[in-house]
């Protein structure tokens, strides 16, 4: 996550000038020390560039990062704000959640927060009236746009720069602050994040642990969440954020069915993925056996009956 000293760097450098880390630290007022510690996470994160000048003197730089892209869109459209100030790690990772009006309860259940941490982290945004009452809910002004894309580009770069140090092929199918869900292009980074702690293989490769073995097209899914456990429904709903065909809802609707996971335990597991409207359809299907065709939304489809009584013989689920 983007520090306050890190964000104070970037404020200096996004213009695109370049400074010495002498010169940043009298910027910024931190200390030299901690100046160069900052610059070289944001070195390693792929944030700065850096040259050397006379004596080898580093000189620093923006890189073209797409968090350097959305900072630079957000002093563009704001620029009255000091954002160096205002922002701290924990600011961004709820401006993450902000995007329409939410309980402070439900930010910090969804974030892994107190809800006091929760009520801290708003306080900047409350105290500069960029939040969006709604009664006991909160969601940042309608001109603040800017700062939800650029706290969504931090949150993502944080995913992608841990993982692409393991499998540069990965790219990011979901993520949010604590979690995600990447997929990887070659059988080495497969190896790799198989190997590495904190990542889980998941959706249609995970069935086979449960007895239901699929042909997979391509590497299989992996899952960073090093706070949770993997679960059933995690498992469904990344099948489905990958893919959401008729013949991966009928393999989703097997596992449900075979291990008998319950309706309100994957509701509320797939409303994190935005796949809430789906579930009550599928159960349906697999409790009443109803065609369910005329009830398809764009998106994502189910299989008909008949499709889906034709599977379950195939792979013996009763």
């Amino acid at each position: 996550m983007l520090t306050k000293a890190g964000l104070a760097i970037l404020d200096v450098l996004s213009s695109g000038a370049d400074a010495t880390a002498q010169e940043l630290a009298a910027e910024t007022g931190y200390s030299r020390k901690q100046v160069y510690r900052v610059v070289d996470d944001l070195l390693d994160k792929g944030v700065l560039d850096e040259s050397r000048a006379q004596h080898n003197q580093r000189v620093l730089r923006a890189s073209d990062d797409p968090i350097v892209e959305a900072y630079r869109d957000l002093t563009s459209n704001l620029g009255h704000v000091d954002w160096a100030d205002l922002l701290s790690p924990a600011t961004i990772q709820v401006c993450w959640y902000l995007d329409e009006p939410r309980r402070i309860t439900t930010i910090a259940d969804r974030l892994g927060i107190t809800r006091q941490a929760v009520h801290k982290a708003l306080s900047p945004l409350k105290n500069r009236a960029m939040l969006a009452p709604a009664g006991p809910e909160y969601a940042l002004a309608d001109d603040l746009h800017p700062l939800l894309e650029f706290a969504n580009t931090v949150v993502r770069h944080g995913h992608r720069n841990r993982v692409r140090r393991l499998a540069p092929s990965a790219t990011i199918a979901w993520y949010d602050p604590k979690r995600a869900l990447v997929q990887v292009q070659t059988s080495e980074d497969t190896e790799k994040l198989q190997n590495a702690d904190d990542w889980d293989v998941t959706g249609l490769a995970e069935f086979q642990a449960y007895g239901l073995q699929f042909f997979l097209a391509g590497e299989p899914a992996f899952w960073y969440a090093p706070d949770d456990d993997l679960t059933l429904a995690d498992i469904v709903c990344h099948t489905l954020v990958l893919n959401t065909d008729s013949r991966r809802v009928s393999y989703a609707m097997l596992l449900i069915e075979q291990e008998r996971i319950e309706q309100e335990t994957l509701t509320e597991t797939a409303t994190w993925y935005g796949l809430d409207s789906m579930i009550p359809r599928m159960y349906r299907l697999i409790d009443e056996g109803t065609d369910a065709a005329d009830e398809m939304e764009a998106g994502s489809p189910l299989p008909s009956a008949q499709e889906y009584a034709a599977l379950k013989d195939q792979y013996g689920v009763v």
